[in-house]
Parts: C-alpha cells; sequence; structure tokens
C-alpha cells in the first residue's frame, strides 16, 4: 500500500512538473515573437525554476506527512491482522489471505466491539438503575455550577421543583455553601454539612471530582436523611437529663435530712418524721433504678420470661384485689366484667400482670374520691382484651401522644406527689408490643380516661 502511495505521488508531480515547464517554454516564445525584451523574458525563467523548486520541496513534505501520518499506520494494521489471521502460514500469505478471510476478520473485530459497547451500557443502566433507587440522595453539577445528574431521592429530600437545576438554586439560600470553595480549597476536598428543611434535617456532603487530566471537572452531592437520627439523639440526651434530675432531687432530700439528724438537735418525733422522709426518697429511687433496669432488658431483648397460657379475667380480679386497700381510702367504686367464653391467652403473664397494675394503679391516683373505675374483660377479634375506664382527672388532647415517652409526665408535680417516675406507660408499651398486642389510650380533661389492652389468645390446635 505504501508502494502504492508513493506512486500516484510520483506521478502527479511529474505531471505537475511537466506542466509547469510547458507554460514557460511556450509563454517564453510568445513573449519573444511579441518582441518583449530578452532580460524581462529571463526573469520569468528564474521565477518558473524557483516556482519549480518550491514546488517539489512542498511535494516531497506532503508525502513525507502523509506516509508518516497516514500509510504507515495503515500498512501497520493491515500487516498486524494479516498475521494475527494467517500466522500459521506465513509463507503461503499472499495465496491464502482471500477477501472472504479479510471480511471474517473485520466481522469478528466488528462483533468484539459491539460486545464492549453493549457491556458498556449495561454497566451504565446499572448505575443509573441503583442511583435511581437509592434512598440517599445525588446530585452532579459541572464546573458551570448546572446539573448533570439528579436522582429522585434528591428531589424529594431537598424539596426541589423542576427549575431547580443548578448549584446556586438549590443551595444558594445558605451562606455558608459555596461551590468554589469546595472545587479549590483542599480543606473543603470532602465536606459535610447540615441543614433543616421541611422534610427534616439532612446531611450533605460534597464531593469534589476530576477529569482524566487531573482538572477540576464538577461537584457530587450526596444528601442523608438524619431526622430520625436526630431525633433520637436528642431523646437521649434528655433521657440522661431526666434521669439525672430524677436521681438527683431524691439524693438532695435524702442528704439534707440525714445531715441534720447527724447533728443531733432534733428530738425523737422530728428524728422519726426525718427518717420517714429518707426511707420514702429511697424507696422512691430503687423503683426508678428497678424501671430502668427492666427498660433496659426490654430494650436489649435480655427479657427471659417464657409465654404461657392463662385465663386474663382470673388475672385482671387478681390486680384488682391487689388494691383494695387504696380503693377503701379514696372511696371509689371499683367493678370487673368478665364477658362469658374469653379464650385463654398465650403470653407473658408477669408482664401483662405488671402492665394491669400499672394501669390500674393510675385510675386509682388520678381519680378524685368517690369516683369510678371499671374493669372489662373481653374477646373481639381474635384477641382478648382489658379496658380500664375511670371517672379522673383525664389527659389533655396534646399529651396523649407523648405519654409513652419516657420519664413524660402530664402533670409533674403531682406524678412525684404519687410516687410515680415516669416510666410505667413506657414499660407497659414495651412489654404489650413484645408479646404481639397493642394498647390504646382515650381521655377528656375532666371527663376520665379508657385504656385498651389487646393481647392475641391461644390458637387452637388442629386435630
Amino acid at each position: 500500500m505504501k508502494n502504492f502511495q508513493m506512486k500516484i505521488i510520483l506521478m502527479l508531480y511529474i505531471v505537475s512538473i511537466a506542466i509547469i515547464c510547458f507554460f514557460t517554454i511556450y509563454f517564453s516564445r510568445v513573449l519573444i515573437n511579441a518582441g518583449i525584451d530578452s532580460l524581462y523574458i529571463s526573469q520569468i525563467k528564474a521565477v518558473s525554476i524557483t516556482s519549480l523548486i518550491l514546488f517539489s520541496i512542498f511535494t516531497i513534505v506532503i508525502a513525507f506527512i502523509e506516509v508518516k501520518k497516514y500509510i504507515e499506520p495503515m500498512s501497520k494494521m493491515l500487516k498486524g491482522a494479516k498475521k494475527a489471521i494467517f500466522s500459521a502460514d506465513i509463507n503461503n500469505i499472499d495465496t491464502v489471505a482471500s477477501s472472504d478471510e479479510l471480511t471474517e476478520s473485520f466481522n469478528e473485530i466488528v462483533d468484539e466491539l459491539k460486545q464492549n459497547l453493549k457491556d458498556v451500557n449495561s454497566e451504565k443502566k446499572q448505575k443509573e438503575t441503583i442511583l435511581k433507587h437509592m434512598t440517599d440522595g445525588v446530585i452532579t453539577f459541572n464546573m458551570d455550577g448546572k446539573v448533570t445528574y439528579i436522582n429522585p431521592a434528591a428531589k424529594r429530600l431537598l424539596g426541589l421543583k423542576n427549575n431547580d437545576n443548578s448549584f446556586k438554586s438549590i443551595f444558594g439560600k445558605f451562606e455558608d455553601i459555596n461551590m468554589e470553595k469546595i472545587i479549590y480549597l483542599d480543606s473543603w476536598t470532602s465536606s459535610e454539612k447540615k441543614i433543616e428543611n421541611e422534610q427534616g434535617t439532612m446531611s450533605l456532603f460534597f464531593i469534589p471530582y476530576r477529569d482524566d487530566l487531573d482538572m477540576p471537572a464538577g461537584v457530587m452531592v450526596v444528601i442523608q436523611d438524619i431526622t430520625e437520627h436526630v431525633k433520637l439523639d436528642n431523646m437521649r440526651k434528655e433521657f440522661v437529663a431526666d434521669v439525672s434530675h430524677e436521681l438527683k432531687t431524691p439524693i438532695a432530700s435524702i442528704m439534707g435530712y440525714s445531715e441534720t439528724l447527724l447533728d443531733g438537735d432534733c428530738d425523737k418525733e422530728t428524728e422519726k418524721h426525718f427518717l420517714h422522709v429518707i426511707d420514702d426518697n429511697a424507696d422512691r429511687m430503687e423503683k426508678l433504678v428497678q424501671d430502668l433496669l427492666t427498660l433496659s432488658k426490654y430494650d436489649s431483648n435480655r427479657v427471659t420470661s417464657k409465654p404461657t397460657e392463662f385465663d386474663l379475667g382470673e388475672l385482671a380480679k387478681l390486680c384488682k384485689e391487689k388494691f383494695e386497700i387504696e380503693i377503701k381510702k379514696k372511696n371509689q367504686e371499683v367493678s370487673c366484667f368478665v364477658t362469658a367464653d374469653v379464650p385463654s391467652v398465650y403470653a407473658d403473664k408477669d408482664g401483662i400482670e405488671r402492665v394491669i397494675l400499672n394501669i390500674l394503679s393510675n385510675s386509682i391516683k388520678y381519680t378524685p374520691d368517690g369516683g369510678k373505675i371499671d374493669i372489662y374483660v373481653g374477646y373481639v377479634h381474635n384477641d382478648a382484651y382489658v379496658k380500664i375506664k375511670d371517672t379522673g382527672i383525664g389527659i389533655p388532647k396534646n399529651d396523649l401522644e407523648r405519654i409513652y415517652e419516657r420519664f413524660y409526665r402530664v402533670d409533674k408535680a403531682r406524678s412525684r406527689q404519687l410516687g410515680g417516675t415516669g416510666l410505667g406507660l413506657s414499660i407497659a408499651k414495651e412489654i404489650i408490643e413484645k408479646n404481639n398486642g397493642s394498647i390504646n389510650i382515650k381521655s377528656k380533661v375532666d371527663d376520665g380516661t379508657e385504656v385498651v389492652i389487646q393481647i392475641p389468645v391461644k390458637k387452637k390446635e388442629s386435630k
């Protein structure tokens, strides 16, 4: 192929020289016949010879460039293809290398390219599918700050609209987020920011990315919804503060009264009163610690009690009997009604008893003297239930959603005065849910409270 191309260039070169010589001789004769000065004719010949030399140099340069840039690479490619196809018989290459075999070779190359392209497209679709269904948001921006990719999660987490298509329109309202700083400052190589919006609390990771030449190409942003994490962290902080406060009050009381007793300036009656106060506060601390340990066991799934079969109606009556003294002191009317044919339940008996005692205790505490409390035990929708309804002071509507929170009290002062730890309903909810049941509370201020506990019954074994 190289020789063929060179022959063509050489032929064009010879023809061009012949044409230049012909026109030079022709015009010289015309000028001589016209009587033009011979000096002028000599100048024309000199110009023609100079042009001929320059044309020769130009042709040689063009030929050299063509050989280096086009002919040699193509020759090497064809030689490599021939060697790959006919390496078994190099001596007979001219007789073997038919057009059909060359076509087959090129078809194999085309098929391989198609397969590579298919693999690349498949990998691209896989990445797009992963990004599309991620719970975290992903946005990429080019150097002009325009969005080059955004997944549905990012639109949802940031509440973006269709016209939010640039870095400025999305993050422009946050003064401490700057695209130039992210890209060009080393300290911002990978930065994290937290923002608050209508969707909650979001954590933003800004990551600059570079092109093949290691030049800045844009910024990628990963958005994570940390609303629940922030909520749990705040609850943890509140829990620690509440525990500290609940322990601090009785400890301060115990220390104050004990120091007074140690001074020895009190009479017998005063000493007895002080000791009674110390004993009450110590008992309160003991209850608090026991409740915390119970919650800890349920949180870490370290409760070892096994479910048993028992009669829920009999358990409710037993719980009522344990409060006979308190009921008489407050002159309250407490009745227990058990409907017929209530199947046995299959659950943690001790845990369920603790729940009923806790709810009944609250009803007795927060129902005025002479009030009424009714306990109903029945069966509905494959669940046995215990309903405790009182005529007490009730719970405000805004507090109903938070009554299961740890240490949350509707009336903090009165609750502490009555000996509550603020953990009773939290423990009750944990126990009921561990036994695949549910607890529901309805209440209205000055109109009483109704608590319904549902527990799965023991299924009859098929014969």
